[in-house]
Order: structure tokens, then C-alpha cells, then sequence
């Protein structure tokens, strides 16, 4: 188990209960009631830590390397029924942006999402969840192939942002984000999008226009990192922290800009403390986003869809 900086107090304690367990085991000595105080200060403890995270500690969790990535949720969702499809028919086969058809219960959808690498190789093999110009393409791939088999399509969004490098941009990069935006707009299927780690810049959006948008509870959804914007602002990333507040990208904000339709309560410590349960919530959040938008017509998705974007901001004509 990895702890984070701010989550140092649970780790002392989680450490005092193991060592209380260990000479209950191996000693006569009746620890029974030691044990029940630990117990009872570390649940406070954890209460108390995480009622009150600030949003750069919420952005520590987004990123946590325990935490579920999107072929995890996938295969949690659709079991054997996960069929991945790869390419986009012009360059490669981008491993940052997968996709595919599944099942959850007896209704086809159509998943794409950004995935992460769980080690150095994997990291490297993924681009560390950057999409290229071809990834948003397969994506683009996808999502018209559902269209025209009427298939609901779901995304994952789990990413720093698009691959920023010379050749993505030679490729067109900022034209494939574009297009996907514009496409997924008028798209005649619906779209469910969930937010399952990070989400940043053009690289989320390229794949996050949804007629229902979800957000897992320590998630963030901005236009720049903290790190990033913090290295504009002050030429340092030492006011991550302050940035991150300033930019308003927890999901309560979220919520309450009403740039997202819906939180996805996770588990207390964050989705990596009990996955399970994460996947739950998830299936349960997308199972019932399906169910409010099936019965309606492809002009009427699209009408709703269109609406809700316009109606976004504040701006003076």
C-alpha cells in the first residue's frame, strides 16, 4: 500500500494496529482493548482527513498508482464481453487511447478512454495516457461506428493531456481534437462520459463532450494542470497548491458550474481502497445515465446535447 504526503498519520496508525495484532498473536498478552482504541483513532483519523481534502491533495489521489485505470473498469464492467478494437485506419494504432465493444448486462456500448501504464515499461508502452493525433481519430473511428449500429457510446477520460510533441503537432494534434469536439456534438448515439482520473486540457475534451457527463469524487477536469499553470503564472511549480484552488477543478466545482452532470461518490481513502465498490458505482452511474437518454430520438439527443453546451459560461453579447 502506497500512502500519500497528507495521508502520513493513517500509515503510522495502520502500522501501531498491525504491530498490536502481531503481539496478540504471538503472546498471551490480552491486547484486544489496545487494539479497539487504534482502530477507533484511526477510522476517526481517516473521517477527518478526508471530509477536509483541499483540491491539490484531491489531484494527489487522481493520480495515486493504485488507483483503477480505464481497462481496469472496463474489464470490471464487461468481464469476457470485452472486445478491443485497434487503429485508426491512417497512421497506427495509438496504445494511449484504447477502445472496443462490451457488455454490461445485456446492453451493448461502445468504451474508449485514455490508459495509463502500471510500471516504468507500461508507462512507456501507454505515453503515459497522451494521446497522438491517431488515437483521437480511433476514437472518432469508434464512436461513428456505433453511431451506425446504434450503439450507446461510453468514455473514459484518464489523462495529463495530448501528447505535446513536435511530430503529434506535424500530425495535426489541436485539427483530430477539433473534429472529435465537432463530431461528438452531433453524434446520433448517446454518449456517457466518465471522468476517472485526470482530466486535462484539449486531451479530455477530445473525447469528453457527452450528453451525460460523470465525475468520480477525487477526480479534476481543467484546462491546465496545476503544475503547469503555477509554472506560467509564477516560473515555478511550487504554487501547485494555490493554483489548484484557483482553477476550480474539483468536482464539487464541477457541479456547481454545472459543467458536469453528476458525482460518483468513491469508497472513504479514494476508488484504489476498494475497487470493487468503485466499479459498482460506475456500472450503477452508467447503467442509469443509459436509462434516461435510450427512449430518445437521434435529433432529440443531439437538440438536448447541443443545449446544454450552449447554455455553459456566462458571456455578454
Amino acid at each position: 500500500m502506497e500512502y500519500l504526503e497528507f495521508e502520513l498519520p493513517i500509515k503510522e496508525l495502520e502500522e501501531q494496529l498491525d504491530k498490536c495484532q502481531i503481539i496478540g498473536k504471538e503472546s498471551d498478552v490480552d491486547v484486544t482493548e489496545t487494539c479497539k482504541q487504534i482502530e477507533k483513532k484511526l477510522a476517526e483519523t481517516k473521517k477527518e482527513i478526508y471530509k477536509n481534502l483541499t483540491a491539490w491533495q484531491r489531484v494527489q489521489l487522481s493520480r495515486h498508482p493504485n488507483r483503477p485505470y480505464t481497462l481496469d473498469h472496463i474489464k470490471a464492467l464487461c468481464g469476457d464481453s470485452w472486445l478491443e478494437l485497434h487503429g485508426d485506419r491512417n497512421v497506427k494504432d495509438d496504445k494511449a487511447m484504447i477502445g472496443g465493444l462490451g457488455k454490461i448486462g445485456d446492453q451493448s456500448y461502445m468504451f474508449i478512454g485514455q490508459q495509463k501504464g502500471y510500471n516504468t515499461k507500461t508507462r512507456q508502452y501507454r505515453n503515459f495516457g497522451m494521446s497522438n493525433p491517431e488515437g483521437y481519430r480511433k476514437a472518432l473511428r469508434l464512436m461513428k461506428s456505433a453511431e451506425k449500429f446504434g450503439i450507446p457510446v461510453v468514455t473514459l477520460i484518464d489523462t495529463p493531456g495530448a501528447y505535446p510533441g513536435l511530430e503529434a503537432e506535424e500530425r495535426g494534434q489541436g485539427e483530430a481534437i477539433a473534429r472529435n469536439i465537432l463530431e461528438m456534438t452531433r453524434l446520433k448515439v448517446p454518449i456517457i462520459t466518465v471522468i476517472i482520473g485526470e482530466g486535462a486540457s484539449g486531451g479530455a475534451l477530445g473525447i469528453g463532450v457527452g450528453d451525460k457527463v460523470l465525475m468520480l469524487e477525487n477526480t479534476w477536469y481543467s484546462v491546465i494542470s496545476p503544475e503547469s499553470c503555477s509554472s506560467i503564472l509564477w516560473r515555478s511549480w511550487e504554487y501547485k497548491e494555490q493554483a489548484a484552488e484557483a482553477l476550480k477543478l474539483t468536482a464539487k466545482d464541477m457541479k456547481r458550474m454545472k459543467l458536469v452532470d453528476q458525482i460518483i461518490k468513491e469508497p472513504l481513502g479514494g476508488a484504489h481502497t476498494d475497487r470493487e465498490k468503485t466499479f459498482i458505482a460506475v456500472r450503477d452511474a452508467i447503467v442509469s445515465s443509459y436509462e434516461e437518454l435510450k427512449n430518445l430520438s437521434p435529433k432529440q439527443l443531439v437538440k438536448q446535447r447541443m443545449e446544454k453546451y450552449e447554455h455553459m459560461g456566462v458571456f455578454k453579447d
